[in-house]
C-alpha cells in the first residue's frame, strides 16, 4: 500500500435547472441580431455603388409612396367607405407579406435560419430575437405607415384611439411573424434549385396579379363602385391582422363585445403563427437536410425521367420512321426537359402561356374583345422557336458534335419544332376556342384556328432561321435574358423575326378579306384547312433553308451562345 495519502476529488457543482447564463458583458440576443440585420444591410450596400444607388432610390420611393399612402388614408376619416378600402388594402399587405419570401428569398439573408443551425440557441428566446430583428427594414416601415394611416382614418373617438395603440401592433406583429413563419416552413425549399425557380418566376406572377387587379378595379368600377367589396370585406374583418383594425372601427362604433372578439382572434393568430415558426425552427435545427437523402431520391427522380419520357411519346409520334427517329425522339425529349426544369426556358415558356391567355380572355369578359386576339397566344408561344441554340448556353458544343451535314442540321431543328408544337398546338386551339365560346362567336372559329396554325407555323420558319442567324447566349445567374454585348442580336432576332412571321401570313390574310369583301361567307370555314396547310409549308421551308446556315455557321453559334 502507498504511503502517499490520496486525496478525495472535489464535490460536482448541483446541474443548473435552466440554460447557462451568458458571460458577463455578453450582449442579450435580441441586441446581437438586431446588430446583425443592421450589419447584413450595411456591408450589402459597401458591395458596389449601383447596389447602393439601387437600395437607396427603392427607399426614397418607397418613402414618398408610403407618405402618399398615408395622406389619402386620412383624407378617408369620416369616410362611410373608409372601412371598405383600409381593410381591403390592409388584406392585400398581409397577403404580400405572406408570399414575398417565397418569391425573393434572397432578399434578406436573416429569412435563412439554417445559418444559425451551429450556434448553442434554442427556439423560444430564438424566436422572440428573430421577431423583434424583423421589424428593422424598410418593409415594416411601409407596413407601419400604411397600418398608422388606416388606423387614424378608422379611429372615431377617444375610445377607439385607445383600442388603435394595441391593434395597430399586433397587426404589425402577426405580418412580421406570418413572412417567418412562411419562410422557415419553406427553408428547405428555398435553397434547393426548385427555390430558385420560383424566385425566376416572382416577377411573372407579379405581373399577372397586377393584370388581375387591374381587371378587378375596371369591374368595380363599372358595376356599381366600392359596395361590389362589401360581401368581402365582410368576411375578413374575421381575418387576422384585418381582424385587429376592423376592432377599432368596432369600438369607434360601441360595440365593444365584437371589437373585443376580433382583438382576442388577432392575439390567438399571433400565438398559433409564433408556434409555427418555433416548430419550423426545430426541425430545421435537428433534422437531416436533402444532402443526406440523396440515395432515397434514386426512385423518385426515376419516376420523374419516366413521366418525362411518356410526355414527348405525342411528339415522337409524329416523327418520321427511319434511322433518324431516335435522334430526333432524344431531341423532343431533351427540348421538353428544358421546358421544365431550366429556369430561364421555364420562365420564358410560362410567361408566354399565361399573357397569351390572358389578353384573349380578359378582353372577351370585358366584352370589348374579338375572337382574333387569340392569335396573340400563338404569336406568344412562337417566339419561344427563336434562339434555339441559346438555351443550350455552352453545352451546345455537344449538339454542335452530332451534326455534320445539313441533313443532320435539318434533323436538330425538326425535332425541336416538334417538341414545340407539343406545347403550343393544344394550347393556341384551347385558347381560341375559350375566346370564341366566351365572345359566343363560334361562326369566327375556324378563321381564327386557320391564322392561329399558319402564325405558329410562320413563327417556327422564322424563328429555326433566326436560331441559326443571330443566335445570343442566356445568362444562368442572375435575372438577364441576354449576355451583355448580345442585347442587339436579340432585338433583331425576336422583332425582326415576328414582323416577318406576320409578313408571311399576308397571303392567308388577303384571302379571309377577299372572302368577306365578296360575300362569300359561306366558304370561310375553308380557312381552318387552308391555314393548316400553309402553316406546314412555312414550317417545312424555313426548317430547309435554316438547316444549312446551321451546319455552315456551328463554329459561330457555338461562340455566341457560350458568351454567358
Amino acid at each position: 500500500m502507498s504511503d502517499h495519502a490520496t486525496t478525495a476529488p472535489a464535490p460536482l457543482p448541483p446541474a443548473a435547472a435552466g440554460p447557462p447564463p451568458p458571460p458577463p458583458g455578453g450582449r442579450p440576443l435580441t441586441a446581437t441580431l438586431v446588430r446583425l440585420k443592421l450589419s447584413l444591410l450595411r456591408n450589402g450596400l459597401r458591395q458596389s455603388s449601383g447596389r447602393r444607388a439601387a437600395y437607396i432610390a427603392s427607399a426614397v420611393v418607397s418613402l414618398l409612396f408610403a407618405a402618399l399612402l398615408v395622406l389619402g388614408l386620412v383624407a378617408l376619416r369620416g369616410h362611410p367607405y373608409a372601412p371598405t378600402v383600409t381593410l381591403s388594402l390592409t388584406a392585400a399587405l398581409a397577403l404580400g407579406w405572406a408570399v414575398m419570401p417565397l418569391f425573393f428569398p434572397s432578399g434578406d439573408e436573416t429569412l435563412d435560419p439554417t445559418r444559425l443551425v451551429m450556434l448553442p440557441l434554442r427556439p423560444e428566446p430564438l424566436v422572440r430575437s428573430l421577431l423583434v430583428a424583423s421589424l428593422v427594414g424598410l418593409g415594416p416601415f411601409f407596413t407601419l405607415c400604411l397600418l398608422t394611416g388606416s388606423l387614424v382614418a378608422l379611429a372615431q373617438g377617444w375610445a377607439a384611439a385607445a383600442v388603435a395603440i394595441p391593434a395597430g401592433v399586433l397587426a404589425l406583429l402577426v405580418c412580421v411573424a406570418l413572412a417567418r413563419a412562411v419562410a422557415a416552413a419553406n427553408t428547405r425549399l428555398l435553397t434547393s434549385r426548385k427555390g430558385r425557380d420560383l424566385a425566376v418566376l416572382s416577377g411573372l406572377i407579379i405581373a399577372v396579379g397586377a393584370q388581375v387587379v387591374n381587371f378587378a378595379v375596371q369591374r368595380i368600377g363599372s358595376a356599381g363602385g366600392l359596395s361590389q367589396l362589401d360581401p368581402a370585406v365582410a368576411v375578413l374583418r374575421w381575418i387576422p391582422p384585418v381582424s385587429a383594425l376592423s376592432s377599432v372601427a368596432e369600438a369607434g362604433r360601441g360595440q365593444w363585445g365584437q371589437a373585443l372578439a376580433q382583438l382576442v382572434v388577432t392575439v390567438a393568430a399571433l400565438g398559433l403563427l409564433l408556434l409555427w415558426w418555433r416548430r419550423s425552427l426545430t426541425k430545421l435545427m435537428t433534422a437531416p437536410d436533402g444532402s443526406t437523402l440523396g440515395a432515397a431520391e434514386g426512385p423518385a427522380r426515376k419516376n420523374r425521367a419516366d413521366r418525362a419520357s411518356r410526355l414527348a411519346l405525342f411528339s415522337y409520334a409524329l416523327a418520321p420512321a427511319g434511322r433518324e427517329r431516335e435522334r430526333t425522339a432524344a431531341v423532343i425529349e431533351r427540348s421538353l426537359r428544358y421546358m421544365w426544369r431550366d429556369p430561364k426556358t421555364k420562365a420564358a415558356w410560362i410567361t408566354s402561356l399565361a399573357i397569351g391567355l390572358i389578353v384573349p380572355v380578359f378582353n372577351a369578359v370585358q366584352g370589348s374583345g374579338s375572337v382574333y386576339l387569340a392569335c396573340f397566344a400563338a404569336g406568344m408561344l412562337g417566339v419561344q422557336m427563336y434562339n434555339q441554340f441559346g438555351q443550350d448556353t455552352s453545352a451546345f458544343w455537344m449538339v454542335a458534335l452530332t451534326i455534320s451535314s445539313a441533313r443532320d442540321a435539318y434533323v436538330e431543328l425538326r425535332a425541336r419544332a416538334l417538341a414545340l408544337l407539343t406545347v403550343t398546338l393544344p394550347y393556341a386551339t384551347l385558347v381560341t376556342v375559350l375566346t370564341a365560346a366566351l365572345l359566343g362567336a363560334w361562326t369566327e372559329l375556324p378563321e381564327a384556328l386557320g391564322l392561329s396554325y399558319a402564325l405558329l407555323g410562320a413563327m417556327t420558319a422564322t424563328g429555326a432561321w433566326a436560331s441559326a442567324r443571330y443566335a445570343y447566349s442566356i445568362p444562368q445567374e442572375g435575372n438577364k435574358n441576354v449576355a451583355p454585348g448580345q442585347a442587339g442580336l436579340a432585338w433583331i432576332s425576336v422583332l425582326g423575326g415576328m414582323v416577318a412571321g406576320a409578313a408571311l401570313c399576308l397571303p392567308l390574310l388577303g384571302l379571309q378579306i377577299g372572302l368577306h369583301v365578296s360575300g362569300a361567307h359561306g366558304w370561310l370555314w375553308v380557312m381552318l384547312p387552308a391555314g393548316v396547310g400553309y402553316g406546314v409549308l412555312l414550317a417545312y421551308a424555313g426548317l430547309r433553308v435554316a438547316a444549312p446556315r446551321t451546319a455552315g455557321g456551328l463554329p459561330e453559334i457555338l461562340g455566341a451562345v457560350s458568351r454567358g
